[in-house]
């Protein structure tokens, strides 16, 4: 094939631990230096989230993002930055009432949510588009809130990466774009492999691809076990790719990944036997219109 393949790394997220990886980067230090090591092992993208270095929690907080995207541009990398709106939407419904927030709730206002993004101006920011079950709680993205956030996301000159991790998310990614709220080409990401989302496996991923809208870029990942196997499958069926701790900590069966960039390194690998090839930064951007 003669295209070139965008791969991601997710380098931290918001829900993997220290317990499930003892290497998990937390500190805007250990998180920069893990993309910068990405970016050097073949990721065009990388993608990242805060972490509150005291909790080891996903954070919003403007400084601690900032700390991390400088540490990145002042190094010489040329990786393409997105940056997580994803804080911000988690409701944890009380036990003796389910309209009262129990500890955990992060849910907030939009803005608040892309205040790092319109403040730092990365290329690339996510947009989640689900309302679904997570963990110990509701993530939820209304319509009016995403439209909103696409808003500002457009205003700052970044392009927004929407997530999708189910087939309604698919239904609400195109009645935005009827609407003029999403600009053509869109950039999609299908998450698989999420409790209560989308089910990990090939029929699921053909489906999807079937259903996206004419001349959308799209990308495709699957959580733990699933990430290598549709890694491939993405790619055979013409999409980009993503790899990375946030994801999936184990390079092979019951094998701790080294780090983020022995799971970059393996991702290279399969889509070179496969016969293709990874796109640098520079062909990225062209790619995706940066």
């Amino acid at each position: 094939m003669s295209r070139k393949t965008i791969l991601t790394c997710a380098v931290t997220g918001n829900l993997t631990t220290r317990e499930q990886h003892p290497g998990l980067p937390v500190t805007p230090a250990e998180i920069a230096a893990a993309a910068i090591a990405a970016g050097k092992a073949g990721a065009a993208v990388v993608h990242l989230h805060a972490r509150d270095p005291a909790t080891t929690k996903g954070t919003m907080d403007l400084p601690l993002f900032t700390e991390i995207v400088d540490r990145i541009r002042q190094s010489g990398s040329e990786v393409i930055l997105n940056l997580s709106t994803g804080e911000g939407g988690r409701f944890v419904p009380g036990i003796d009432d389910p309209a009262v927030a129990a500890p955990g709730t992060t849910l907030t206002r939009p803005e608040r949510r892309v205040a790092h993004v319109e403040a730092l101006k990365p290329e690339i920011c996510t947009l989640d588009l689900n309302t679904m079950f997570s963990g110990s709680a509701v993530v939820i993205n209304t319509p009016r809130n995403v439209t909103e956030m696409a808003r500002r996301i457009y205003a700052a000159g970044v392009l927004p990466e929407l997530e999708l991790f189910d087939g309604g998310d698919l239904q609400l990614a195109r009645a935005l774009q009827a609407d003029g709220v999403l600009r053509n080409p869109l950039l999609i990401q299908i998450v698989l492999g999420v409790r209560y989302g989308a089910i990990p496996n090939p029929q699921t991923l053909v489906y999807f691809v079937s259903q996206l809208p004419p001349d959308c870029i799209w990308a495709a990942f699957g959580i733990g076990r699933h990430e290598f196997p549709l890694l491939a499958q993405a790619f055979l069926l013409g999409g980009h790719v993503r790899v990375g701790l946030e994801d999936n900590v184990y390079i092979r069966k019951g094998v701790l990944a080294r780090d983020n960039a022995e799971l970059v390194e393996k991702a290279g690998t399969i889509i070179e036997n496969l016969g293709g090839a990874l796109a640098t930064p520079a062909e990225a951007r062209a790619m995706l219109g940066l």
